[in-house]
């Protein structure tokens, strides 16, 4: 009620040579996040919820990622 919320900007296209599709799974709760992990620096940019595997292939059609996903805890 006192705060806004700002929608932060969804990543349309990612850049292969900087980033990679990755889940980030949450060894307590089992909780799935689908985003972007920049390969030099490890820092994950998350993108959407997965909780079942129709969140996971729209995310992999979004972006047009084809095969396995890096998961990390």
């Amino acid at each position: 009620m006192f705060f806004r919320r700002h929608k932060r900007a969804g990543i349309e296209e990612y850049d292969h040579e900087r980033l990679c599709p990755a889940i980030r799974s949450s060894i307590c709760t089992g909780e799935k996040v689908a985003g972007f992990r920049n390969k030099e620096t490890k820092v994950f940019t998350e993108i959407m919820l997965v909780s079942s595997d129709k969140d996971l292939e729209a995310f992999k059609d979004r972006y047009g990622i084809t095969g396995d996903i890096e998961v990390f805890y």
